[in-house]
């Protein structure tokens, strides 16, 4: 723990300064830098250096496709819990498995670990992608569980081009992972880095279509009486109290994704043992 003191201190000042910056660009509101500046902190100190930039990664990445054509995407706000400032719950959704990860990592450095965190960075990172990009879609997502048509923005929809968005958050973890292997020594044991790239993009897809499995079936969702929509949200944008329709009430959007994330996380330590990891 001492040689991760100074690790820790550069994830302090990195993450505060990532975050500070995301505040002022509008992409994280207050508690949002936070929960942030906690997570670079805990996952950087605790994991390395490799750990500290795919979080970086996933955050730039993410919150530059959140204010990316903004306008056209502002009328589905209404339907998901928060908007794109990230608040304390929606870091901790997100990195939250990355600390676990990184506390259990600096006390038992095992490769698959840090293939878990890859996986689970990978899937909150599909996700994302997935939404920001797939809102844009021309053609109307497909409720995952039935294949009927909905309207865009509802929980557990898919679409052509928001899975491909998903394939391409979740490969972009990889690659990043992938070359990352070039200048930090790869996790001890690692066969081959390169198969970082095929183990993030299939650990991180499935951790997203868990998400919009878990969205289509149980978690909760509302309905405006006053205004008629579907909605993640308790009160609703025109300040109405929603009613209950579906999913269980405790389970929110933001734990829907740190699940997603266990998923993906499960998924990449399973597959690295198989692909990567010495038999």
């Amino acid at each position: 723990m001492d040689m991760a003191l100074p690790r820790i201190l550069a994830g302090l000042v990195l993450s505060l300064i990532v975050g500070y910056l995301g505040y002022r660009r509008g992409s994280l509101a207050p508690s949002g830098l936070l929960g942030a500046t906690l997570v670079g902190t805990v996952t950087l100190g605790l994991g390395g250096w490799d750990w500290g930039v795919l979080v970086v990664g996933f955050f730039i990445g993410s919150s530059a496709l959140s204010h990316w054509r903004e306008r056209e995407k502002a009328s589905l706000a209404e339907k998901f819990q928060k908007g794109h400032r990230r608040d304390l719950g929606q870091t901790l959704a997100n990195g939250g498995w990355g600390m676990i990860l990184a506390s259990v990592y600096a006390w038992h450095p095992s490769p698959q670990v840090y293939l878990a965190f890859v996986g689970a960075m990978a899937a909150v990172n599909a996700d994302t992608w997935a939404t920001e990009v797939g809102m844009l879609s021309r053609s109307l997502p497909r409720l995952i569980t039935t294949g009927r048509p909905v309207p865009a923005g509802t929980s557990g929809a898919l679409s052509p081009l928001g899975t491909g968005a998903a394939l391409a958050g979740a490969a972009f973890i990889g690659l990043l992972a992938a070359v990352l292997s070039l200048w930090v020594p790869p996790v001890g044991g690692l066969r081959d880095a390169a198969w970082l790239l095929p183990l993030a993009t299939m650990s991180g897809l499935a951790g997203a279509l868990a998400d919009s499995l878990l969205g289509a079936t149980v978690q909760g969702i509302y309905h405006c009486p006053h205004c008629r929509k579907e909605t993640e949200r308790r009160v609703h944008g025109c300040g109405r109290a929603t009613v209950l329709v579906r999913g269980w009430r405790w389970l929110d959007n933001d734990l829907v994704n740190f699940l997603s994330a266990a998923v993906g996380g499960i998924v990449a330590a399973g597959l690295g043992r198989w692909l990567i990891l010495p038999r």
